[in-house]
């Protein structure tokens, strides 16, 4: 089964709703950056912190054959677990982050 559109729909979704207004980081804007072209899905942060100015990625997974590559979830409750719960199955996602793996 090809679950590459519908894996990019769940990813797409979930990035979307993780950028909602997030009262606490009141200067800092999230961006959902979604190339489904090239399979990349970022999350850009942006702003000024205190006196220093935020520019970096908190987000990124690549989707390749059908599976997710997680590159960086710096969340603090973490995206790989909302994926999941949204319908990827866990076998399918992949992490260079020991801390966040799930294979």
């Amino acid at each position: 089964m090809d679950n590459s559109l519908s894996y990019a729909d769940i990813i797409e979704n979930t990035l979307k709703e993780a950028t909602k207004d997030r009262p606490r980081l009141q200067s800092i804007r999230l961006y959902p950056v979604c190339d489904r072209d090239s399979g990349n899905f970022l999350i850009l942060a942006t702003g000024w912190d205190k006196k220093a100015w935020i520019n970096t990625i908190l987000f990124h997974a690549r989707l390749v054959d059908e599976k997710i590559a997680i590159e960086e979830d710096n969340f603090e409750e973490g995206l790989t677990s909302m994926l999941i719960e949204a319908g990827i199955d866990a076998k399918n996602i992949h992490t260079s982050m020991p801390q966040l793996s799930i294979t």
